[in-house]
Order: C-alpha cells, then structure tokens, then sequence
C-alpha cells in the first residue's frame, strides 16, 4: 500500500471532518466547497481521488438516488433513510427504521437488508 493511501493528509482531514460535521449527504462539489474553508487549494480531483480512499477503507458510504449523482455520508452511523426534495434536490435523514420493515415482504420471503427513500417536497419547497 502506497504511503498516501495511510498518512493523513489536510486534504483528507478536512473532507473527512465537512462529512463528519454534515447533517447529510453530500456530494462532491458540496464536499469541495466546504472542506475548500480549510483547504483553499482542494481541487475536484483531489476530493474523488480521496472519497475513494475513504469509500475503501469504510469511512465513508455512498448514498444512491436513482436518477442523482451519487453523495456521500460518514459510515458507522445507525441504520436510517432519506427523503429526496423533488424541488431543490437536496437530501435529508430521516429517523430511526421501523422494526415492523420484514412484515411487508411476502410470506415466506427472507429480507436481508432494505432501503427507503421518500419523494416529495421539503418544508421550504412545499410553502
């Protein structure tokens, strides 16, 4: 493994610490911009190049949207879902999962892991 993939880098640090600190998931030019406050230098490459990374070494998990450009989340976080706002097309947490989830697959079908992501406005949008 190359020296880059395990030092710590300001680079890495600041993507790391903007997703940490995100109350979403973010994609990689709302990383860059943020993460750009303590890395004026932090190029679009250099973001991809290290999600990457962090997607690898499981630091990172990517939330998928069907029709949307992949975002990005810290891993280790309890289980949730998200709500995508048609309107604006940002993406937001939703609470704690149902335990009754299995109860809507047929009888006799095992469930092994699920996603949920609801559609419509957010609050701002919806006024």
């Amino acid at each position: 493994m190359s020296a880059s993939m395990v030092r710590k880098t300001k680079q890495k640090e600041a993507i790391f610490k903007v997703l940490s600190s995100a109350d979403s998931p973010l994609s990689p030019a709302e990383i860059q911009t943020r993460a750009s406050l303590f890395v004026p230098s932090l190029g679009i490459a250099t973001v991809y190049r290290l999600l990457r990374t962090l997607k690898e070494k499981k630091k990172v998990v990517t939330v998928e949207i069907p029709g949307e450009a992949p975002r990005y989340e810290i891993s280790g976080r309890a289980h949730h879902h998200h709500f995508y706002c048609r309107n604006c097309h940002q993406i937001f947490e939703l609470g704690k999962c149902t335990d009754q989830i299995e109860k809507l697959a047929p009888k006799g079908f095992l469930v092994q892991e699920h996603e949920i992501i609801l559609y419509g406005r957010c609050p701002s949008c919806a006024s």
